[in-house]
């Protein structure tokens, strides 16, 4: 199997945020109580004057944000994936009614607050924000994808999600990227049997699942969404084409997440592709090491061949 760098995105928040900053004065970040778990506290000892810790008051910090924008900043809400979209999901949606020019960075998707309690889990983020009017899904794979993302987020005018790996994942780009939403990427494509859809955070699967799948002699595409909105319908479909089936491989239920993105995209296209979606199904998780708890629900590189081998 290929041997990759892995890295943990969540890790270069902060200096990403102080770069950023030192460019842009507009640039301002929120926290809830957790800025030495995002790595935002870097950018509160770098300026502290744009920093603003609103202590455990998720709802009112996202009220904090909303309030920022109104008067010309560009603040960033950064916390854990589960608070930053389900906590403050009736906050979220009145920025987004008003379109307000906030940015969110969910970090610990999915599974991968691992042991700090299952209630920490974000299985549902895609799904809740996904679903919003005006709100733009980006899911950046490794560092560099991250980078351009977020200074893709500072231009674009109207509110944005990031969802953001706390777990490692591959480091597939070496060099500094353009971020384009509405963009998919396809990382490998070996040949017409089956396309291999994920999203970044479940990168490290997806691509041990690609692997292990080559070795057992399939000729597979993997492709990256890198943007769950706006989804590249055009691009993906065009990859579609003479494939034998689809696998969504996601750090996240299985509904209404990129599964159900793609599953709705297909079903609308009239191509009748089959699809099976890796993820977490219909439950709840529980507390572990993160590795471990993915394993059980269902997101490993051998979840991913099993699917394709009983396809």
């Amino acid at each position: 199997m290929k041997k990759y760098e892995y890295i943990s995105p969540r890790d270069y928040i902060g200096d990403i945020l102080i770069e950023l900053g030192e460019k842009n004065d507009k640039i301002t970040v929120i926290d809830s109580d957790l800025a030495s778990s995002v790595t935002t506290h870097k950018f509160q000892q770098r300026f502290p004057e744009r920093f603003f810790e609103m202590g455990i008051a998720e709802q009112n910090s996202l009220g904090v944000t909303a309030g920022l924008a109104t008067e010309g900043f560009i603040p960033f809400y950064v916390n854990f994936a589960i608070f930053s979209t389900g906590t403050v999901w009736t906050q979220l949606r009145q920025s987004c009614y008003a379109n307000l020019n906030i940015k969110i960075i969910g970090t610990h998707p999915g599974m991968d607050n691992g042991p700090d309690g299952a209630s920490h889990h974000a299985l549902e983020d895609i799904a809740l924000s996904r679903v919003l009017p005006n709100l733009k899904v980006f899911n950046p794979l490794d560092l560099e994808d991250l980078k351009a993302a977020i200074k893709r987020a500072i231009e674009i005018k109207g509110p944005v999600y990031i969802r953001v790996a706390r777990d490692i994942v591959p480091v597939i780009h070496k060099e500094p990227l353009i971020f384009k939403e509405g963009v998919s990427e396809l990382l490998f494509n070996e040949g017409n049997d089956y396309l291999l859809i994920f999203e970044g955070t479940a990168a490290k699967q997806a691509v041990e699942g690609f692997e292990l799948l080559k070795e057992k002699g399939f000729k597979n595409k993997l492709l990256n969404i890198k943007s769950i909105k706006p989804l590249d319908k055009e691009g993906i479909l065009n990859e579609v084409k003479n494939m034998k089936g689809i696998i969504t491989i996601e750090n996240h239920t299985v509904n209404a997440g990129l599964g159900g993105a793609i599953s709705e995209m297909i079903a609308e296209s009239g191509m009748g592709v089959p699809l099976r979606r890796v993820g977490i199904q219909d439950t709840f998780t529980e507390s572990g090491k993160t590795g471990d708890v993915k394993q059980k629900y269902g997101l490993s590189g051998e979840k991913v061949l099993e699917t394709v081998e009983k396809f």
